[in-house]
């Protein structure tokens, strides 16, 4: 029995290869990239962005109500300032773990298929050892009817 060996290819592999071709400018912005990325993308950074936005509060505050009240400071220290600042590394952060979940289910299928194939491969095995053991006794059933044949 012939076997078709396929080649298994992991995600890595081709985040690897993806990486090996890059050069120059490309290599650098990825690089500068991942790390601004992996830098923000935290909740640490979103609570240092909500502290820094939190120092403009007490003047948008302060503008909102002189002289009567004006939404417009506030509302506009909310939409541009802190919703800007510490949106960003939360949806960041939440992106990240969202991502980690599908590499998380992505794996378990790549490794759900590794042995699926590996036990597959056995039972194909054992298949085809039965055919032979098969093949083998009727070959001796064959032999024992043609003797029965000459004596009749």
């Amino acid at each position: 029995m012939v076997t078709e060996h396929t080649t298994v290819v992991h995600p890595n592999d081709i985040m690897d290869e993806i990486k090996s071709t890059e050069q120059g400018i490309a290599k650098f912005n990825r690089a500068v990239g991942q790390t601004i990325t992996n830098a923000v993308a935290t909740m640490w950074c979103a609570y240092i962005f909500a502290l820094i936005a939190l120092i403009s509060l007490p003047q948008a505050i302060q503008e909102s109500f002189s002289g009567g009240f004006h939404p417009l400071p506030i509302i506009t220290w909310i939409a541009q300032t802190f919703l800007q600042l510490v949106l960003l590394s939360i949806i960041l952060y939440g992106q990240n773990l969202l991502s980690e979940g599908a590499d998380a289910r992505s794996e378990a299928t790549f490794r759900n298929t590794k042995s699926a194939e590996k036990r597959l491969t056995e039972i194909l095995k054992a298949i085809a050892a039965r055919g032979e053991e098969n093949a083998r006794m009727e070959a001796q059933n064959n032999d024992i009817l043609k003797a029965l044949e000459k004596r009749a």
